[in-house]
């Protein structure tokens, strides 16, 4: 898992992270907004904020692939708050394809990585 912190807030981060996705091509299939749920039912909690991202092209060669894999896109980035601090995290695509044990897989995996150290690096060290 790639996880680190950045002096942005959450809602800045996930702006950042949203305008990477865009910038590489790939699509926000989800956004889960953890905080604003909780205060539909009256509750405060720390910013805690999912980005589902993919893009179907992408989507058709892990099925080709590996059709059991398609369980684990799209792939996720968490953007949380802890100890005062904005914390992002994600299992890089490799991370989340290694245990299919598929080359073919694996492929497509390597070449997401890059797409997310792309999409991750508009926040990181920041």
């Amino acid at each position: 898992m790639k996880t680190f912190t950045t002096t942005m807030g959450a809602d800045e981060a996930v702006e950042k992270l949203k305008a990477g996705v865009e910038a590489e091509g790939m699509r926000v299939v989800t956004h889960i907004n953890g905080q604003a749920n909780a205060k539909m039912i009256g509750k405060e909690v720390p910013a805690d904020q999912i980005l589902e991202i993919f893009r179907p092209d992408f989507a058709i060669r892990v099925w080709q692939a590996c059709k059991p894999a398609g369980i684990d896109i799209p792939i996720r980035i968490h953007v949380y708050e802890s100890d005062d601090a904005t914390c992002v995290a994600c299992r890089l695509p490799t991370t989340v394809f290694a245990p299919y044990e598929s080359a073919e897989l694996m492929k497509v995996g390597e070449e997401l990585d890059g797409v997310f150290e792309k999409i991750l690096a508009h926040v990181e060290g920041s």
